[in-house]
């Protein structure tokens, strides 16, 4: 029982390490200076949200594979998207494709609600069990398809599009609240996509490119390939 208790130990903090080095080494160096999110990210255990025989790389600079063709987004994407979208404590967030819900975790820290969407029933169980764990009362897990949205809580001051995607679904953005911003990656092709912010003003929907990111695509959100005769 001692050396289990002393083993238990050393893993948290070693956990505790990778997590304040993730945040030194690949968030405060990649532009991320939002005091709020910094503590989030800091706070929450991300190695809670990665499987188990993954846990070890929870903090890797990489995307990393939670089942199938389902990747948690690399630390320093997810940061300078969240970052962009400036989500505040007033705000209702969706973080559409919310996987295992580490970054419904984090929304959860920086907003009022925070709503994670996923379509793959046995992803979403564990979301909504870490959250529970973890004590993170402002957060839901619902399920359904992630192009769709989730109009029954809308309309959303932040959306999350929680991996790269051809084109952001229609859905989503008409679920946007007036001043409401939709984060994500636009991958329309071949090679690295684009980190976009997408405003909405007056009605309309503009958005503009933040960063270059290879973020994996969601399933279901890959360009359909095109036969060329």
């Amino acid at each position: 029982m001692a050396r289990r208790a002393i083993d238990s130990e050393g893993e948290m903090t070693n956990y505790a390490a990778a997590r304040h080095n993730m945040i030194e080494s690949q968030i405060r160096t990649n532009k991320v200076t939002d005091p709020a999110l910094l503590d989030a990210l800091a706070a929450l255990p991300r190695e809670q949200f990665v499987p188990v025989e993954r846990r070890s790389v929870a903090y890797i600079d990489d995307d990393i594979r939670i089942s199938g063709d389902r990747y948690m987004m690399e630390p320093m994407v997810l940061a300078r998207l969240l970052q962009a979208a400036e989500p505040t404590r007033t705000d209702v967030a969706l973080d559409a494709g919310c996987g295992t819900g580490y970054a419904t975790a984090v929304l959860a820290r920086l907003t009022a609600t925070a709503i994670g969407l996923e379509s793959d029933s046995g992803l979403a169980r564990a979301a909504s069990e870490t959250l529970a764990r973890l004590s993170i009362d402002n957060a839901i897990v619902v399920e359904g398809r992630l192009g769709d949205g989730y109009a029954k809580h809308g309309p959303y001051d932040v959306i999350l599009v929680n991996g790269a995607v051809s084109e952001f679904p229609q859905a989503l953005l008409d679920q946007l609240a007036e001043g409401g911003r939709l984060v994500g990656v636009r991958r329309p092709g071949a090679g690295p996509g684009a980190a976009m912010l997408m405003l909405k003003r007056h009605g309309a929907v503009a958005g503009r490119t933040l960063f270059e990111a290879a973020t994996p695509y969601l399933a279901g959100f890959a360009p359909v390939p095109r036969f060329v005769f």
